[in-house]
């Protein structure tokens, strides 16, 4: 089964697979779920002085994090509202975001 796993926790959150909804490079789902990540990594360095590690391969993100700053904290809420509207719209069969840390 193809899906998009996203997990949130205190220190980072991981971003896993693909979506299986369209081909690749049609996929919207994909598309959307990647922009949304990488616009946090680079938001976190570009309007925190947060300190972040990253790593980004097909189909996988994994960022770590520590002690997030609050405007780092309202990043992360913001990718975590916008994912699960993703998943609302889309399904859980595509994606599914959780949070481990009560969001």
């Amino acid at each position: 089964m193809l899906l998009i796993a996203i997990n949130i926790t205190r220190t980072g959150l991981t971003v896993d697979g693909h979506a299986g909804y369209a081909e690749i490079g049609n996929n919207i789902i994909c598309a959307a779920v990647s922009a949304l990540t990488q616009g946090l990594v680079h938001s976190l360095k570009a309007l925190t002085d947060d300190e972040i590690s990253y790593h980004i391969a097909d189909g996988h993100i994994d960022i770590e994090y520590k002690d997030l700053s609050e405007k780092g904290c309202l990043l992360v809420d913001s990718f975590f509202i916008a994912v699960s509207d993703i998943q609302r719209t889309y399904g859980t069969e595509y994606v599914q975001a959780t949070a481990a840390d009560g969001r």
